[in-house]
Order: structure tokens, then sequence, then C-alpha cells
């Protein structure tokens, strides 16, 4: 029953992307397929690249904590790495890894392009699209 729930679900989900990009209505909106995919591989190499950074920096010590008062060492597997990239990345911060030393600098960074590049995307449509009522 699960597993045909979860097939539902993704199929939901794709249905509902599909629509989105084939509805022509969102052409009268700010929205730019290219530029949307240029932002989705863009932000995924910076997630790769901070992935491989904090791997790097795995490699000198601990960089992952489950808390800052246990200090238990969160074992730096590439996919434990990711989740944190991407947790980082997309601003989410569950909480669940919390970052020591150099990666603190590394997640603040990452934090801020996650939160910056999206946003000159968006004003970068915006302008693009005012540019093509003029």
């Amino acid at each position: 029953m699960v597993q045909a729930l979860f097939i539902v679900a993704v199929i939901f989900i794709a249905a509902n992307l599909v629509y989105f990009f084939t509805n022509k209505t969102y052409r009268k909106s700010y929205f730019s397929t290219a530029l949307f995919f240029q932002l989705f591989f863009v932000l995924t190499g910076v997630l790769l690249g901070f992935t491989v950074l904090y791997y790097l920096l795995s490699l000198d010590g601990v960089i992952l904590v489950t808390s800052l008062s246990s200090r238990e060492p969160v074992d730096p597997t590439f996919l434990d790495l990711l989740y944190f990239s991407g947790e980082t990345l997309l601003s989410v911060g569950y909480g669940d890894m919390l970052p020591v030393g150099m990666a603190r600098f590394f997640a603040l960074l990452e934090s801020g392009i996650g939160i910056l590049l999206p946003t000159a995307y968006f004003l970068k449509a915006m302008d693009a699209s005012r540019q093509k009522e003029d």
C-alpha cells in the first residue's frame, strides 16, 4: 500500500511539473524557462562544489557534529556531506548537523549564495520581462 501511494505521489508531482512547463499562460508572467534551468544547474554545481569542499575539509578533522554540547562527530560520507550542503544552500538548516571549525565559514558563505543567487536570477527575469514590454 505504501509503495502504491509513493508511486501516486511521484506521478502527481511529475504531472504538476509537466503542466507548469507546458502551460502557456506563464508566458504573460515574468517566468523564464531558460533562466530557471540556468539557475537549477548553477545551484547544482554550487551544491556539488561545496560538497567536495566539505569532504576535503573533513580530511583534516571533524567538520560536522550532531550538537555543540555533545560534539559527537558526524561520519563524513559523501551522502551526508551532500545532504548538509543541500540543506545549507537551500537555507533549510534542520539542525541535525552543525558545522565546526573552518566549515562554519564555508557554511555561512554557501547559505549566503543560496539566498542571493535566486534573488539575482529573479531580478534578471524581471528586467528581461520589462525589456520585452518596451
